[in-house]
């Protein structure tokens, strides 16, 4: 059997539906493996294209996303994606071309012997994983079952396998090649503290993480919320996992959940990293009278603290959240009618243009959609506003932050579902993949991409108000960033358009069209994106700064409890 056909029937047996690359000479055997099997390959046109759509593909089936490339630029292409994948936990398989072994320079001196030869392995370990150059065709299914199984255990994350050529075209007997065997894993956590903590509460919160979606534990999530009556907020990446969140903490949150995290007497950190965005610069003031209980997969994470004193509990959010279901059911107390309330104060405070257009959007957008943004104003208007609904899931790129994640997400997402999914992007951002829309016109692929177009790179733009005395370097126009005509790139890619230049111009019926679309919104003012933390301050003092007579008003609320 060709090694080439053994990694497809590989990739097969592993329920791997889909795969995204770009052509190039070290995967021609993959890619004609491919061709003859009943996964389906969508060549992207460029390949961050591809490992954006294999981390969309990843985030809605919760199976390995697989993207390949060939040697060389191919496979530094992938790398951003490959980062990306790496900082929000995406389980991913990278496959790379790589140059004949007996091509390769090995020990010598020189830069480079082959022809597109580079070292993709030693570029990527950082951020992965796993990565490996095989150089033994025997060794092929070692490396593949240790690849699948790293990339799923424990906090999930990419892996990457360089393969040169003439190992992709090596004939091997699959039943001779040697097995990986993993080593047995500990046993389950103490989570006792935890379990003692909730009890003796009187004000706790539950602060709910990415990790939560990752470890495929939303609905466990729910139930304990229900059973408890523990009130959530959550931090950006997983403002989706609960109908009943107070929204999220931190330098862009919400102002109400920021305020419930400043009053709460216990936190409940699940699959939350409590980074500097999430709980600002001083960290010993947040949640500053709250007990704070960390439960992380990754050990690693804990050695950044919060509170000198929090309790750690190194283990599986699911494992934690069993914990708690098996605490008895607790009614609603006067501490979730101290949050209603503060909510209720808060109503409607921050709400801009920018927000009620993306609330109007999310009126129309239907249940147990999938919805991606891009990085910049757009990422942080959904996860303010974006009102969710039973069943739908938001994808952001999280800690790398990489503008032109949206659209070829979108693309994985939607093969991954067989339903259309809402793309949103900034009008900077989505110039970074715009090419993509030609994969989606191809393939006729449902995505609805959802253009805000303010002509500006407007989150850098309102940096540059505040620190450079409104010097608009290449952020504006007048700066020298421009953008296109818009209307016309969709009608080249034969995607059909429409423009809004106001609230009453989104329909109801405006996402009826089947297959593809391209919305643009047009945003004729500036545009900002409130509250915003001052670095250094509290959670809860966010700018504009409130009447401090109303900031007090709710710092004093339910002190009694």
């Amino acid at each position: 059997m060709k090694a080439s056909d053994y990694i497809v029937e590989f990739l097969q047996t592993r329920g791997i539906t889909d795969v995204f690359g770009y052509p190039g000479g070290m995967v021609t055997h993959l890619m004609d493996s491919l061709g003859r099997s009943s996964i389906r390959s969508h060549v992207t046109y460029h390949e961050q294209g591809a490992a954006f759509a294999a981390c969309g593909y990843a985030q809605t089936t919760g199976k390995v996303g697989v993207a390949y490339a060939t040697s060389g630029p191919g496979a530094t292409n992938l790398i951003t994606g490959i980062c990306n994948a790496y900082f929000d936990s995406i389980p991913t398989l990278f496959i790379t071309g790589q140059v004949n072994t007996f091509e390769y320079k090995g020990d010598l001196g020189v830069r480079q012997r082959g022809f597109q030869e580079t070292d993709i392995v030693s570029m990527v370990k950082p951020v992965t994983k796993h990565a490996v150059r095989i150089t033994d065709a025997e060794m092929l299914r070692y490396h593949l079952e240790q690849a699948f199984y790293i990339a799923r255990e424990g906090r999930k994350g990419p892996v990457l396998l360089d393969i040169p050529m003439n190992i992709f075209r090596a004939e091997i007997d699959p039943a001779s090649l040697k097995g990986f065997e993993p080593e047995a894993g500990t046993g389950a956590s103490d989570l006792t503290a935890l379990t003692d903590a909730v009890t003796s509460a009187s004000r706790p919160v539950i602060l709910a993480g990415s990790g939560i979606k990752t470890a495929g534990a939303v609905e466990l999530l729910n139930e304990v919320v229900s059973r408890l009556n523990i009130p959530v907020i959550t931090t950006m990446l997983a403002v989706d996992v609960s109908k009943d969140s107070y929204g999220f903490i931190g330098a862009y949150g919400s102002r109400t959940a920021n305020f419930i995290a400043a009053k709460s007497d216990l936190v409940i950190a699940l699959g939350a990293r409590l980074d500097v965005r999430q709980v600002g610069a001083n960290r010993a003031a947040f949640a500053p009278d709250a007990r704070i209980v960390r439960v992380e997969i990754d050990k690693n994470e804990l050695s950044l603290k919060a509170h000198e004193d929090e309790i750690q509990i190194n283990a599986d959010v699911k494992d934690a959240l069993q914990a708690l279901l098996g605490l008895p059911a607790r009614p609603a107390t006067a501490w979730n009618g101290v949050c209603d309330q503060i909510r209720e104060e808060l109503k409607g405070i921050d709400s801009r243009l920018p927000n009620k257009l993306v609330q109007r959007i999310s009126d129309v957008i239907p249940e147990r959609a999938v919805i991606t943004t891009d990085v910049g104003q757009n990422q942080v208007w959904v996860a303010q506003s974006f009102n969710v609904k039973a069943g739908q899931r938001i994808f952001f790129s999280g800690g790398h932050g990489a503008m032109g994640y949206s659209l070829p997400a979108a693309i994985g997402c939607a093969l991954a579902s067989g339903a259309p999914v809402y793309s949103f992007s900034g009008d900077g951002g989505i110039q970074m993949n715009i090419q993509e829309l030609q994969t989606i016109a191809r393939e006729n692929i449902p995505v609805k991409v959802i253009l805000f177009n303010n002509s500006s790179l407007g989150m850098i733009r309102h940096f540059q108000e505040m620190y450079f005395n409104n010097n608009y370097v290449q952020t504006v126009p007048e700066g020298g960033y421009t953008v296109p005509d818009f209307g016309a790139i969709a009608s080249a890619y034969k995607i059909p358009y429409t423009r809004i230049d106001k609230i009453e111009d989104i329909a109801d019926e405006l996402f009826k069209t089947e297959g593809p679309q391209f919305i643009e919104v047009r945003i004729c003012e500036p545009t900002y994106v409130f509250p915003k933390l001052e670095f250094g301050k509290p959670n809860q003092d966010q700018e504009p700064l409130l009447d401090r007579k109303l900031y007090d008003y709710i710092m004093e609320l339910g002190k009694e409890i």
